[in-house]
């Protein structure tokens, strides 16, 4: 049934406050792609690709050199996710642009597929990558698997094989070749192995559709076989949730997109922080404790009160906390190994702790600070900038792109492919906007 919707829906059939969820996806997927394009952890990527070689056929946000179609979708995967600042889907934690836009962009620039059959074949792929991540979660999750990476294969291969046309068994064997290589480990988090899972799985998904299309076959009940993706890698599963109002209601709009570069978790840890620094005028020299009311997640995900690295600092709920109520926000400059170490920024992380309050959802928290004259003050977030109820707007989304985009392209260049994103399903040839996505040269930081 997935995927027979994944490739039959009408694009007229999908409303166009969906559509316009998926051009924000879009955005927000490219400005952090550009912006984690300077890391140098993407040259191990390029230096690999370089002793392989290959032909050029599909581009890499923020550099000039193109490469293979897969290792397109590999990379431009790992920058997506790079700086923990794409978009999540809160009821899964999944992160859907990173697995699935790298693998249609890749192969609908080598095949000049429009850019509308690109954006419904993106929205499509999401769609269903949240979909089957709903029918495991909690369980799989709380079993150590990164959702992204496993659940990201079958967004990729829906997004990738709509675009090459298959055919209905030819997308069965796709989600069974892509299912068959489902992985991903939470406890690499905070290295350079995170983001290498959405990286992988755009991959993944994209080689499946390319052997199904050649005639590759694999098994027809990948997901809810005796030995499927459910069955194996998960405690308990629901494949009627998959199917629940399919094409009536759209897990995209339950997709949020970042204002911090962090794990999502921790966004309404920050607007606390935020809030007390701005709106209460709290200095951080006159603290003398903090106390926090959180959902289970941030302890099981974010409790790392000495990261040692900026990736680490993403996963440190206390790390996110402190530089809050210190710098007034949390963008990457926020997360880079200078700030993890920052004395200031230590010693305000060694005052923080939180306890788990059950009436706190993943987007909510309460918080009190307490001065070292013996006062204590107050702030209650309840939801999150940036989640669902309280979504990120247009304008703020623009200001992300430009923010991130800066110093890579020039601004005219910014300019033009903002405009050309926010009317992508006008556009005839994704190649125009691909293009927009190279600098002259490659800007890189240390």
């Amino acid at each position: 049934m997935l995927a027979n919707y994944g490739i039959s829906s009408e694009s007229d059939q999908i409303p166009q406050s969906v559509i316009h969820e998926g051009k924000r996806c879009f955005i927000n997927f490219l400005a952090v792609s550009l912006y984690a394009s300077r890391d140098p952890s993407l040259d191990i990527l390029l230096d690999v690709f370089k002793l392989e070689g290959g032909k050029q056929q599909s581009s890499i946000a923020g550099v000039r050199a193109r490469t293979t179609i897969q290792n397109a979708a590999l990379a431009n995967g790992y920058l997506g996710h790079l700086e923990d600042y794409d978009d999540t889907h809160f009821p899964t934690v999944i992160h859907p642009s990173s697995p699935t836009l790298p693998s249609s962009l890749s192969i609908g620039e080598h095949l000049s597929a429009s850019g509308k059959d690109v954006l419904v074949a993106s929205i499509l792929g999401m769609e269903l990558c949240c979909r089957i991540g709903m029918a495991v979660h909690p369980y799989h999750y709380n079993e150590g698997w990164h959702i992204t990476g496993t659940c990201g294969v079958f967004g990729s291969a829906i997004a990738a094989g709509r675009i090459l046309g298959l055919s209905a068994d030819q997308m069965i064997a796709a989600l069974g070749i892509a299912g068959t290589q489902a992985s991903g480990i939470r406890e690499v988090f905070g290295s350079m192995t995170k983001p290498f899972h959405p990286g992988r799985s755009a991959q993944s998904g994209l080689l499946a559709t390319l052997l199904a299309q050649r005639g590759f076959t694999s098994a027809e009940t990948i997901l809810e076989g005796r030995r499927g993706f459910g069955a194996v890698l998960s405690d308990k599963c629901d494949w009627n949730v998959a199917t629940n109002a399919l094409g009536e209601r759209w897990e995209l709009q339950m997709n949020g997109l970042k204002p911090y570069a962090c794990g999502v978790v921790i966004h309404p840890l920050i607007d606390a922080m935020i809030a007390f620094r701005n709106n209460q005028g709290i200095d951080y020299r006159d603290v003398h404790s903090i106390s926090a009311k959180v959902h289970p997640l941030v302890i099981e995900l974010v409790n790392r009160p000495n990261p040692r690295v900026g990736l680490e600092g993403k996963f440190s709920y206390q790390h996110s906390m402190a530089v809050g109520l210190i710098d007034g926000s949390a963008f990457p400059a926020q997360y880079t190994d200078s700030k993890v170490l920052d004395p200031d920024v230590a010693n305000l992380r060694d005052k923080i702790d939180a306890t788990i309050d059950p009436r706190m959802g993943e987007d909510s928290t309460e918080i009190s600070i307490t001065l070292q004259n013996g006062t204590s003050h107050e702030e209650t977030v309840l939801h999150a900038t940036g989640a669902p109820e309280n979504p990120l707007s247009d304008s703020m989304l623009n200001e992300k792109f430009r923010v991130l985009s800066e110093g890579i392209l020039p601004n005219t260049q910014i300019e033009h492919l903002l405009d050309l994103l926010w009317n992508m399903d006008q556009v005839p040839d994704i190649s125009e906007i691909m293009e927009l996505t190279r600098p002259i040269r490659r800007s890189k930081r240390s």
